[in-house]
């Protein structure tokens, strides 16, 4: 690893939790969600697809197409496993409140290190363990008082949100050579499909939604895809279990904005939301020193 890769890896992988965070606002937009689940999805994973592979064409020029050609079991099983994880979120956010679908996520880095573990082998750093064992006391924290006031169906399906993208999270790290953007053009390829088999293959439901709903669906598209492209940046140089841990930011963040009154939805978090989310903030803070003092060791 050269010398400036690991903090690198921490600020993009830093900066694609922040991102990622915006997609709870972005939900929280529209209007009556939860009736039009499949057609956001639709137009989400279309957005995302169709995101990455400009990304690809501008990185790569007209030989993007070689990475289709690279595409094994592993980019198979993430973009299924990301699928998954797009499809619940929604879902998820639509039954209960953001902060709850936001904790479940929460849930990521530990699944991830588990299976990073048993699949890949990877061993914690005692930085990484410490910073997942404050993060989890913030979770904690967060959901000691904070009612599971949705259903409980939505923060079930919250947790399957979260399962699927730590899995998505160890399938990237599984085979080096695997062609991440790939993956994640996958994903959305697979949400996509799903989302008009349910509408029966027709697009007539398309037309009854809000035309304010199919905007917000293609933002959050958008939102989503940027964050992969630095998520995908910084997989190759961090664990599994580091990934998502970082990407906690989204939990904190999303929490954040919903409660805000400057962007108008008033989701207000009980004052152990907010402690456990500063909790989760310090834990990720901790990381990111820890990986500077390894940066800085490398260099000398």
């Amino acid at each position: 690893m050269s010398q400036n890769t690991y903090l690198y890896a921490f600020c993009v992988v830093f900066l694609a939790g922040i991102f990622w965070s915006f997609g709870a606002l972005t939900v929280r937009y529209m209007v009556d969600g939860h009736q039009y689940v499949f057609q956001y999805l639709f137009y989400r994973g279309l957005t995302i697809s169709i995101i990455l592979l400009i990304y690809l064409f501008f990185r790569e020029g007209f030989a993007f197409y070689k990475n289709f050609l690279k595409i094994g079991i592993p980019s198979i099983l993430g973009g299924l496993f990301l699928a998954t994880a797009f499809t619940g979120f929604i879902f998820s956010i639509t039954m209960t409140t953001a902060a709850v679908t936001l904790f479940m996520l929460a849930a990521m880095p530990f699944i991830a290190a588990i299976v990073g573990y048993f699949v890949l082998g990877e061993i914690l750093k005692r930085s990484t363990l410490i910073a997942m064992v404050v993060a989890f006391i913030g979770v904690c924290v967060m959901i000691i008082n904070d009612s599971i006031s949705g259903t409980a169906l939505g923060a079930i399906i919250g947790f399957i949100s979260a399962t699927g993208f730590a899995l998505y999270t160890v399938t990237i790290r599984w085979k080096p050579e695997t062609p991440k953007f790939t993956t994640v053009v996958l994903a959305g390829i697979f949400c996509t499909i799903f989302a008009f088999f349910i509408l029966g293959f027709s697009f007539e439901p398309f037309i009854l939604m809000p035309e304010i709903n199919s905007y917000l669906s293609i933002l959050h598209g958008i939102i989503v895809a940027a964050g992969l492209i630095l998520y995908s940046l910084g997989a190759k140089y961090l664990p599994s279990a580091e990934l998502a841990l970082l990407s906690l930011m989204e939990v904190v963040g999303g929490v954040l904005w919903v409660w805000l009154p400057i962007f108008g939805i008033n989701e207000v978090p009980s004052t152990t939301v907010i402690i456990g989310g500063f909790i989760i903030t310090l834990a990720v803070i901790y990381y990111g020193f820890a990986a500077r003092q390894i940066d800085i060791n490398i260099k000398t």
